[in-house]
């Protein structure tokens, strides 16, 4: 762990940010591409499983960073379409882990005490069923909350997503539901994940861990046309750390209130 967490003026930095980011209040949804976990495992001599499940333990710091700042919509990039390619042994890992992650959540008392939304996004019909069903029930029982949206995008991709959408869009105009002159940009919106009526709104921020610098297809419809600010950093994601998150939203409310300084 680095000395810089024991040091008062590191301290102090991050509550001078902290406090910042609160003031400001403009950032409401950050999307997370978590890059690195083999990488960083790779590099250290350990399994690449090692290196998955110390990333979801950052992806739960994160996310109590999320209730700390007061943000309404965090959007973790968890398992690509391409993600489908990678070796048999590894999939069943990264399965097994999410599906329980999302037993966790489901029996989480800081899940129902802070309303925190779960959901998937994706084309969750090509995950495993028992994943399918964690997801489900966590789903289910936190329908009715709003304070905090937690979207997990699973067997993700962002032009599968726009696929998707003018698929259904096309059946309402089969059935008779609509016209195709009736399709605006608010009704495209409407129609993409999840299907539950409150689809992922855009975006303010995106960010990149483990140094690279593409967006990898994700949330193309939600981050493009929003001003949305674009976080590159060199830490793999089990490294990322409370303070490189709050520069990275600090980053993004300067973009956006037009100060175009970096924290």
């Amino acid at each position: 762990m680095s000395w810089r967490l024991f040091d008062p003026a590191y301290a102090l930095y991050e509550r001078l940010l902290r406090n910042e980011i609160v003031a400001s209040g403009s950032i409401e949804h950050v999307a997370v591409i978590q890059d690195g976990n083999r990488r960083y495992a790779r590099e250290r001599g350990l399994a690449k499983q090692i290196g998955h499940s110390l990333g979801a333990k950052t992806t739960e710091m994160v996310l109590d960073w999320c209730l700390e700042l007061g943000l309404k919509h965090i959007t973790f990039y968890a398992f690509s379409t391409e993600n489908f390619k990678r070796d048999e042994e590894e999939k069943r890992y990264l399965f097994d882990l999410t599906t329980r992650k999302f037993e966790e959540l489901y029996s989480s008392k800081k899940i129902y005490a802070n309303r925190v939304r779960v959901r998937a996004i994706g084309r969750i019909d090509l995950l495993p069923a028992d994943l399918r069903e964690a997801i489900s029930r966590v789903d289910e029982a936190t329908r009715g909350f709003d304070n905090l949206f937690l979207n997990v995008a699973l067997a993700y991709g962002g032009q599968g997503e726009l696929v998707d959408a003018a698929r259904a869009l096309a059946r309402q105009i089969r059935e008779g539901r609509i016209r195709a002159d009736e399709i605006t940009e608010e009704l495209v919106a409407q129609s993409l994940y999840p299907y539950d009526g409150h689809p992922v709104p855009k975006v303010d921020l995106i960010i990149r861990t483990g140094g690279e610098y593409r967006t990898s297809n994700f949330l193309p419809w939600q981050a493009n046309g929003n001003e949305c600010a674009a976080y590159f950093c060199a830490p793999y994601w089990p490294e990322f750390r409370k303070v490189d998150f709050m520069r990275a939203i600090r980053t993004a409310q300067a973009i956006k209130t037009g100060r175009g300084q970096q924290a």
